[in-house]
């Protein structure tokens, strides 16, 4: 009998696990978006005159701020990234034509990303301002702000 050795197995380079992540990012995301829908409920439904209050000028004042930009924003962002993420999973696990698949994974990706684009345009440039007409009951705060007027 001769003396054989047997050799190690190859070492696999490591690859980002991309499913793992997505699993992680689930349960992240859905801890932080709890926290941040109740807030952003509580704040606009029970502070102050509650859903009476709501109307353009309440939002108007509050994408003012740059914190409540940036809340919404992030709430924004995570949601359709979940979103999307879980309408991946799904397809993945119920669409079993590869070039189906691959299609409907590529056109939830574009949807959410183009939502996400025009979402955050809409909450940093907003103009409570733009298209204001003297029985607004903005005007006075945009002449104030020399923003309109004569």
């Amino acid at each position: 009998m001769s003396a054989q050795t047997v050799e190690a197995p190859a070492r696999r380079a490591r690859k980002i696990n991309l499913e793992k992540w997505g699993w992680v990012f689930m349960r992240v995301s859905g801890v932080l978006l709890v926290v941040l829908i109740f807030g952003h409920l509580f704040v606009n439904l029970m502070i102050g005159d509650g859903i009476a209050a709501l109307d353009f000028a309440f939002v108007a004042g509050k994408f003012a701020s740059p914190f409540w930009q940036w809340w919404d924003v992030l709430m924004l962002w995570l949601a359709l990234i979940h979103g999307a993420n879980g309408m991946r999973t799904i397809v993945n696990d119920y669409v079993t034509a590869p070039r189906a698949r691959k299609a409907l994974v590529w056109a939830i990706g574009l949807a959410a990303a183009l939502l996400i684009l025009l979402g955050t345009l809409v909450v940093f440039t907003f103009d409570p301002c733009l298209g204001v007409t003297e029985s607004s009951v903005l005007w006075d705060e945009c002449v104030a702000q020399g923003v309109v007027g004569n």
